[in-house]
């Protein structure tokens, strides 16, 4: 997708201003969110339709990773691909990175304490603190329909969405939730999940904003048993919730919001919105895509990888060796770093790679 750089350089060299090519659908613009109490800014990234007008806005909110070194090299970037969905049917989409992520100023704001005795809820509360931020802060601008908003977060993203909804600013009018949650540190353990579960009771006892939340049968951050604990907690209160049970993705469920789930979750999302009568568009807008061709010695397992790296997210690259090994790294906040990555992916299985596709260009055979 050559023509999103092109608008990401102008984007950044005029300083904020909304900038497209009349040939491009989409406008990426990056920006910064002010903070109060002279924290700094949140990065962010705005996409939207290139054509001028008023737009109802979508908040894209991010997962955390299980290691705090991963937090700084997070880019909103990743979720490129999921905000040019929303943006195709016809929302403006902010992705922000939340304090300590990223390169969002004002220090990490979401730790849930030790194990044994996590808090649960002020975690949530601080997410929630910046996504309130970030909408209040876009709901000056004359290309955003302040009356029209609505939430998206996955795992930790999804939770802070939740919170959100508990205490939500004027306009928000859904949200929706993949994989909600916080405290698992390793595959299918959870600190505490008798707290964890309070605290959607919790927030349920606030939360009046229609949500639809989607987990996938094969989480392995908060498997299915757990997230019906949850939706019961939250529907106890008064929560307003669609609870979306969805079949086993990939290797593990947690990752269903992603470029590759985009055709189990989108119908999910189509069918929210248009029962909360929030279809902007009935033809989508359609998305470039780029023309490579994956090398001929490729397995049908690496074809089907290579169809997935051409919609994942930037900065990418896909390296291949000459006996049809493959490893590709997506959402980098560098080429470097995307080509140091799938370097390595494809030499695990000890073969001689070499780096092909970077981004969507192919740099040699």
């Amino acid at each position: 997708m050559r023509w999103m750089y092109c608008l990401l350089f102008v984007a950044a060299a005029v300083a904020g201003s909304a900038v497209a090519n009349a040939a491009d659908p989409f406008v990426v613009q990056p920006f910064r969110v002010l903070l109060g109490s002279d924290l700094g800014t949140l990065e962010a990234l705005l996409v939207k339709p290139s054509e001028p007008g008023r737009y109802p806005l979508v908040l894209l909110a991010h997962g955390s990773p299980r290691s705090p070194a991963d937090r700084p090299t997070m880019t909103p970037l990743a979720m490129l691909p999921q905000a040019l969905e929303f943006a195709r049917r016809g929302w403006a989409v902010a992705i922000v990175m939340r304090r300590g992520y990223g390169n969002s100023d004002g220090g990490w704001a979401e730790a849930n304490g030790d194990c044994g005795n996590p808090n649960y809820v002020a975690a949530g509360n601080a997410g929630a603190a910046d996504l309130k931020t970030t909408l209040e802060f876009l709901s000056h601008r004359p290309d955003i329909d302040s009356t029209r908003m609505i939430a998206v977060g996955v795992s930790a993203g999804g939770f802070a969405t939740v919170a959100l909804t508990a205490d939500p600013p004027p306009g928000l009018v859904a949200a929706i939730s993949f994989a909600g949650g916080r405290g698992s540190l390793e595959s299918d353990q959870v600190c505490r999940p008798d707290r964890l579960i309070d605290a959607f009771r919790a927030f349920g006892k606030r939360s009046r904003i229609p949500m639809l939340w989607v987990y996938a049968a094969n989480d392995h951050f908060f498997g299915p048993a757990l997230a019906q604990q949850f939706a019961d907690a939250f529907k106890s209160g008064g929560g307003d919730i669609d609870f979306i049970a969805a079949p086993a993705f990939g290797s593990d469920g947690h990752g269903l919001f992603s470029p590759a789930g985009i055709p189990l979750w989108s119908p999910y999302v189509d069918r929210f919105l248009t029962q909360q009568q929030l279809v902007m568009r009935a033809d989508l807008l359609p998305l470039p895509r780029p023309a490579l061709t994956p090398p001929s010695f490729l397995s049908a397992n690496g074809r089907t990888a290579f169809e997935t790296y051409l919609i994942d997210a930037p900065h990418k690259a896909f390296a291949v060796s000459p006996d049809g090994h493959f490893g590709w790294k997506s959402g980098s906040r560098t080429v470097e770093t995307a080509r140091a990555g799938a370097l390595q992916f494809c030499q695990q299985s000890g073969a001689h790679c070499n780096v092909l596709f970077v981004d969507d260009a192919a740099v040699g055979h």
